[in-house]
């Protein structure tokens, strides 16, 4: 079977066009949709007061969350299916998205997100902190993959079993709903505040992350080769767990639940590459900005009673991508 395989700059270039593209459009469309006149004109400080509360309360913030978010949960679903060599990796894997969850869920069940919006993101990002001591408490000075697959399961685990508590024992189904409701993941309603706690978190966990290039490429001959080339496996794994923790953490603390984009993005950018792991990292992260920005469109423009929740969609976006891996890896069975 053929493939095609981009020039690295080009498949870069390309992807940054369409993630512009998807950017301008995610400004553009909506509820009420704004010509490119009007929006230029906001932009600018002379359009009218309807299209600048559209474009600086509304969409710029929503518009820069469903690119960070998304860079960063395509970037770690690269990362952590080049460490692990497992091609079913994700965020989740660690349980770190689980865990950053879990504290978003518990700022509602106690009632402090009424106190402040901001109180809800910093506890998920919080969570996603505390289950990284977790995980290196697990996994000790382990340095196999499986030994850190094994600890992430224990800790998703666990913040799967808290977050089933709180919505067991909510006080009333209004609680219920709204704990529901968020972890379904949705950007609606975000300003430039959660912009603020995230990007951050993702700007950090990136550079960790695409920071382990060389280290995944030896590591794809492995361990004691890897070893033997000068790759120190302790300091790979510390940048991986810990770019993971704070990128995914920050992402899930602002825009709830959201799965498959790491899981799907580097299926659909490796092929288009020379399938090393180093060569995926940066095209799946800007990949992954892209996809989630189209999503997050998707759910606006979509007709509905209610505004689909984000994590919906990208879910039924995995679908086709896995039934399509999935046929073509029974053709070499």
């Amino acid at each position: 079977m053929t493939r095609l395989a981009l020039p690295r700059w080009s498949l870069i270039v390309a992807l940054s066009a369409l993630a512009l593209v998807s950017a301008v459009a995610s400004l553009l469309f909506g509820a009420v949709d704004l010509s490119v006149a009007r929006l230029l004109a906001a932009a600018t400080g002379d359009g009218d007061n309807v299209a600048s509360i559209i474009l600086f309360d509304l969409r710029l913030p929503r518009t820069i969350l469903a690119l960070a978010v998304g860079a960063i949960l395509g970037l770690a679903g690269a990362a952590l299916q080049g460490y692990l060599r497992n091609p079913l990796a994700e965020p989740s894997v660690l349980g770190t998205s689980n865990a950053a969850a879990l504290g978003g869920v518990a700022a509602i069940y106690f009632g402090l997100a009424e106190i402040h919006p901001i109180i809800l993101p910093l506890l998920a990002t919080g969570g996603a902190l505390l289950s990284l001591a977790l995980l290196f408490i697990l996994s000790g000075k382990a340095e196999s993959p499986l030994t850190l697959i094994l600890a992430g399961i224990a800790v998703g685990t666990l913040a799967v079993a808290g977050t089933s508590l709180a919505l067991n024992l909510s006080p009333n189904p209004f609680a219920a709903m709204e704990i529901m409701t968020w972890l379904l993941g949705s950007l609606e309603n975000r300003s430039f505040d959660h912009v603020w706690i995230a990007l951050p978190c993702i700007a950090i966990g990136t550079a960790m992350l695409l920071w382990n290039g060389r280290a995944l490429d030896a590591l794809t001959l492995g361990e004691d080769a890897a070893q033997a080339l000068g790759t120190d496996l302790r300091k790979t794994r510390l940048r991986l767990l810990v770019g993971t923790a704070i990128g995914v953490g920050g992402a899930v603390a602002v825009s709830g639940a959201i799965g498959f984009v790491g899981l799907i993005v580097p299926h659909l950018i490796r092929p288009l590459t020379d399938r090393s792991p180093s060569a995926i990292l940066l095209p799946s992260a800007i990949g992954g900005a892209a996809l989630l920005t189209l999503a997050d469109l998707g759910v606006r423009i979509i007709p509905t009673t209610n505004e689909l929740k984000l994590g919906v969609v990208t879910a039924f976006l995995g679908v086709p991508v896995f039934l399509v891996h999935l046929m073509r890896e029974r053709r070499l069975w």
